[in-house]
Parts: C-alpha cells; structure tokens; sequence
C-alpha cells in the first residue's frame, strides 16, 4: 500500500459533497488505513470487520458507495463469501455501486464479482490514486444515476399537474398587492406556510409564487393533490417503495418527499389526508426523516413544507377528523387568500389576461370586453373564482361576434339590464322556492359553469366527492 502523503496530496472532494463510503475488511489495519485515507478526502466513512456487521448497517442507512473484501476469517481464499455478500448487497439495495478489493491472484473471482452486480474491482496492495479515482468515479455515476430517476419521476409529475406560472400573476389591486410583498418577504426564511381561502382563488400558483421568491428556487417545487391520494397508497406516494415490497412494486420507486430534496413540496387541500396517514406525515415534518416502504432505512430529508385547504381546519379538529399538533407543524404562517369578489380591482384585469391567453392559444384574435360585459363581471359574485372567471372567458371568445364580448356571450341571465348591475346565474327565487329545488338548481347551473366536470363542480360547491354524489343521486341529475 502506498503511505499516506500521497494520499493527502490528492485532491480532494468538496466538504459540501461529503459522500458516505461503507468499507468492510476483517483486517484491522486495512480498516485504520482505509479510514485515514478516506476521510482525508472528506468521505464520511463507515467501517465493519463482517459480512454481517456490513448488512446490519446496509439495512438501517444509505450509502454512495460500499468498498468490501471478497475473503474473510471463514473463508481466506475462494471469494466465496464476498461473493455471496455482493449479491445480498443488491437484494437491500440494488443501485449503491459496490467496489470489491481482491489479492493479485484473484481477478477471476473480481471479475466473477462484477457479473453478480459489482461496479469495480481494486487489487491489495492498491495505489492510493487509482483506489480514489475509482471511489470518486462511482460516486458520481451514482450521483447521475439517481439525479436521472428523479427527473424521470419529476417529468411525469410535471404533465399530470398544473405548472405553477408564477410570473403571469394579475394583482391590481392593493389587498393582492400587500399579499405579495408578504410572500416575498417571507420566502426568505424556511417557515411551513398555510394558505387559506375559498376553491379557485390561486392557491397553487402563490405556493408557485413562493418557490420562485426563496432561496430553494433552482431545486424542485414538488406539488401533490392529497385529495387524490388514496388512503393505502399514501405510504408509497409520499415517501416511496423499493423493489418489491408489494405485488405492484416492479421497480424501486421516489417518493414526493426524496424528490423534493432542497426544494419544496407543496401539500394541496391538506384537509383530505386520512386521518391514519396523519401520524406518517406528522413524524416527517417533527423528525425530518423517513423510510420508503419495503425497506428499513432511514431517509433524512430536507424540504420547505407549504400546504393549502379551503376547509376549516378547527372545525375539523373539532370533529376529530384532522390533529391539532399537525396544524402546528404546518401553520407557522397562515396566508389567506381574498375571494375573487373580494379584490374587484382585478377581476377586469384578469379577464383581459384570460382573453389573450385563450386567443393565442386558439390562434384567435383577442376579442375587447364591451362595457356592459365589464360592469357585468364587477358585479358577478364569483362562486367559482379566479378559476370559473377563466372557463367564462375561454367560452366567450367563441361565443363573441366582431371581436366584441358583450353581456350576453358571458352567459349569466340579467335580472335587471337597464344598468346591468344585478346579474343571477339562474331563474330560481329565493323568497318562494323550497331548499330542495334551491340546492337542485344549483348544482345543474354549477354543472353547465363547468362543462360537467364533476370534479371542478364538486370543489366549487364545497362538497366532497361522497357528499356531491349524493346530491345528485338526490336530485336525480
């Protein structure tokens, strides 16, 4: 073995880097002069003398690389152990680079060790540069490895949501306006974030908004619907499975929490997670670690948490339906975001900005909003928000005639129109008609604001998916 001045006299790796390395020798002195070597180049180094200190420790913690031995005091000669070990290695973990060492009259059973799953080989007694190339070599393909998983993952993530368009945010007027020097100023710390507020009114994109203010910016902004996770597989969804670990589970597999490392995760309508999954999420974000299913690693994760809900989460405590001490973790501020009707200021600029989207989009011109359609959508309460303003103007642009979006092609029924400033969305009359015909007529005008989408109606409402279905097997819609 080469002494230990030319060992420091290599480079070495960045302190930020800090790989974790697990060596396994039943030599002392091989360990000692390992160890010496390698934290000298800032690894983060484990050593064990058995196969099965090695194993014990592979299956509580995650490594960049393991550097073993192939023989050991049972068996000194034939490899067999270390071949054997290199195989169980890849059953607990099936993409940590393993580099096998091996006297000079062993590179069969090196080779032979490559064919099972090794990465490399280093013959005794090794050269101290061609070991760290070899080390440095694999943690990086290792890096890359698991940076192309995550993007992989991230991608397809990425076309089932929306994406968060921070910079087309319209705000006029001066509540939103406040609003956003708010979240500027607080996307300087590392605080949980709670927004609040009615179905529609923007919750994702602020959490966007956020992200791109803070100094996580250039790492991921992870987004999950937790009204679309089902109970049994949150586990999997949030913080991953291994190969295996279920009749599905073909392929090792990231959870939002991994891939949110650095970054973000952004929790929407926090309010639906299951109340025994609470516990999982509550743990993650007290302990800042976590293990993916099938597996009894530990995990450290660091992530900026932001969550949303347009329920009342006091009144769910109340209930017994969400825990208190988890509305601690996830609200040390909490943002609330005004009601459409709430900031009139922006109502004309947003419907201007929906115009020209939707014009580009359909390769149409922009139609101009006449000033009854304008006083019109000041006046309109805005049940469904920023997102029902949205679907009204894509639907008036082909509705339009001249290039010209009159009251008319806005699609409310006016109840007066001498100034039309009192518009109603259906024939319906409040003094005489009974609750049941009220809440039917509703839900079909809700129903036609959304072109049937169950889903949008269901959220404009309030109402969870067993409670909307009920109403319409109620109404028989």
């Amino acid at each position: 073995m080469d002494n230990m001045t030319s060992a420091i006299a290599s480079p070495t790796l960045s302190s930020k880097s800090s790989p974790s390395i697990l060596i396994a020798d039943d030599d002392p002195r091989i360990l000692t002069t390992l160890k010496l070597l390698l934290k000298s180049q800032n690894y983060q180094v484990v050593a064990v003398s058995s196969p099965a200190e090695l194993l014990t420790v592979l299956a509580r913690r995650s490594f960049c690389v393991a550097l073993i031995d192939l023989n050991y005091q049972d068996d000194t000669t034939s490899g067999k152990e270390g071949l054997a070990l290199v195989a169980k290695i890849r059953e607990l973990d099936e993409y940590m680079p393993i580099v096998v060492m091996t006297g000079y009259s062993s590179v069969d059973i090196a080779v032979e060790a490559m064919k099972q799953g090794a990465a490399d080989f280093v013959q005794k007694p090794w050269k101290n540069e061609r070991l760290l190339n070899i080390l440095q070599a694999q943690v990086h393909i290792q890096a890359m490895a698991k940076k192309g998983q995550k993007l992989t993952q991230e991608n397809a993530l990425l076309k089932a949501q929306n994406s968060h368009d921070s910079e087309n945010i319209v705000a006029e007027s001066i509540v939103m306006q406040q609003l956003l020097a708010q979240l500027a100023k607080l996307a300087k710390s590392d605080m949980n974030i709670l927004f609040t507020g009615e179905n529609g009114t923007g919750k994702s994109m602020f959490a966007g908004y956020l992200h791109q203010c803070s100094q996580r910016h250039q790492q991921s902004l992870i987004s999950v619907n937790m009204g679309a996770i089902t109970d049994n597989l949150f586990e999997s969804e949030m913080f991953g499975h291994v190969k295996g670990a279920f009749t599905d589970a073909k392929e090792t597999r990231i959870g939002r929490f991994e891939l949110a490392e650095g970054g973000t995760i952004f929790l929407d309508e926090i309010a639906n997670i299951p109340l025994s999954q609470q516990a999982k999420l509550l743990r993650v974000l007290e302990e800042k670690q976590f293990e993916k299913v099938g597996s009894a690693k530990t995990q450290q994760v660091d992530v900026r948490l932001v969550s949303a809900t347009n329920a009342s989460l006091a009144e769910l405590i109340s209930q017994g339906k969400f825990r208190q001490d988890l509305l601690y973790r996830i609200n040390t501020i909490e943002i609330h975001i005004p009601a459409l009707r709430d900031r009139v200021a922006d109502i004309l600029p947003l419907a201007e900005y929906f115009l020209i989207q939707f014009a580009s989009k359909y390769g149409l011109a922009s139609p101009q909003l006449c000033p009854q359609a304008s006083t019109v959508l000041q006046n309109y309460q805005w049940p469904g928000n920023i997102r029902e303003l949205s679907h009204m103007m894509e639907r008036a642009i082909f509705l339009s005639q001249e290039q010209v979006i009159t009251a008319a092609d806005l699609g409310l029924t006016p109840e007066v129109t001498v100034d039309g400033t009192s518009f109603v969305n259906n024939g319906i009359d409040s003094d005489t008609d009974t609750l049941e015909k009220i809440e039917r007529q509703i839900i079909v005008d809700r129903l036609a604001r959304f072109d049937n989408n169950g889903h949008e109606t269901a959220e404009s409402l309030g109402l969870s998916r067993s409670s909307y279905y009920r109403r319409l097997e109620k109404h028989k819609l």
